[in-house]
């Protein structure tokens, strides 16, 4: 007579041994057993990333900076006062004061003008990173999508906006603007900067589209416009935003070189870039009147560049 408790064991095991190996050759799933789509599985390698949670506390205090200065401070950035301020030094017990850095050759707060030029930073990055995305995101989906002519016209247009120095090109288009407000130095820079976001969304369109989930679409008589933005872009657009989520902080930076120059931001703006060149002619005396608005430009750079690696991370499966 057979042993139905040993049968029953044995299937038992062998179904429990089962479970895992069925989970490794398939989608990832959470502890309720649902699989997780890629971004689950981002948000979920994210969570468990202290390079995130110390890049995303940075960049909302920077956020909050931005949206609204006057919590931070109550002084006037623009109000200067040569006969008592003339390049005094930091009073850093002072905590959030006018004169907690000191003041500038002018007599302004240095505090206050470190708080009120973030705005002016985080809407240049924020908005050339918007507009890059979408023009270089769009020429990339078309070129690695339909191939052929149109994939030659957009690549032979893309070299040649390659061949453009950014910065040299950047300082030529804005010498062309008498008056340069934020929305000016953004389409300056957009207009240089989309080539990097198009071949890189055209390269990961193409690895997309050969897909077997977009052959079965395809071969079911789905529409282009569904083809492109129900199946190939959501499953192409991760390495689009590591990219753009790094860049942003390159074109901060690249904002404060071009206000550093003249050839940025211009009074009455408040800008870093403009901070740090009217500091550089006192930096051997007053070095103070540097470092501030340099520190702030470091930090939020770097801040950026950390939250574009913990993504970049999050979303390769290769790098976990």
């Amino acid at each position: 007579m057979p042993d139905t408790t040993s049968q029953t064991t044995l299937t038992a095991t062998d179904k429990t041994a089962a479970e895992p190996a069925a989970v490794a050759g398939g989608e990832t799933k959470s502890k309720q057993g649902k699989p997780r789509s890629l971004w689950g599985d981002a948000w979920f390698e994210l969570r468990h990333r202290p390079m995130f949670w110390v890049s995303a506390t940075l960049l909302v205090l920077l956020l909050a900076i931005a949206a609204f200065p006057g919590m931070f401070t109550s002084a006037d950035p623009t109000k200067g006062d040569l006969t008592n301020h003339f390049l005094s030094k930091p009073e850093l017990t002072h905590f959030f004061q006018p004169d907690w850095f000191g003041y500038d050759g002018q007599g302004r707060s240095i505090y206050a003008r470190v708080i009120h030029g973030t705005r002016a930073s985080i809407l240049v990055g924020v908005g050339v990173t918007a507009v890059v995305t979408l023009v270089g995101g769009l020429f990339g989906l078309l070129a690695g999508y339909f191939g052929g002519l149109l994939d030659s016209i957009i690549s032979r247009l893309t070299d040649i906006f390659f061949g453009i120095p950014f910065l040299l090109g950047a300082m030529v288009v804005l010498n062309a603007f008498t008056e340069r407000k934020v929305y000016v130095v953004i389409l300056a820079l957009a207009f240089l900067g989309w080539t990097s976001i198009a071949r890189v969304t055209r390269s990961s369109v193409i690895s997309a589209k050969q897909a077997d989930y977009v052959t079965a679409a395809r071969a079911l008589g789905a529409s282009t416009t569904r083809m492109l933005f129900r199946h190939v872009l959501p499953n192409a657009v991760a390495p689009t935003i590591v990219v753009a989520t790094i860049a942003l902080g390159g074109y901060i930076s690249a904002e404060a070189t071009l206000s550093y120059l003249g050839l940025g931001l211009s009074e009455p703006a408040i800008s870093w870039g403009i901070d740090i060149s009217e500091a550089s002619k006192q930096i051997r005396d007053n070095p103070h009147a540097l470092m501030f608005p340099a520190g702030m430009l470091t930090l939020t750079v770097f801040a950026f560049i950390m939250l574009g690696d913990a993504v970049r991370d999050a979303l390769d499966p290769k790098l976990r």
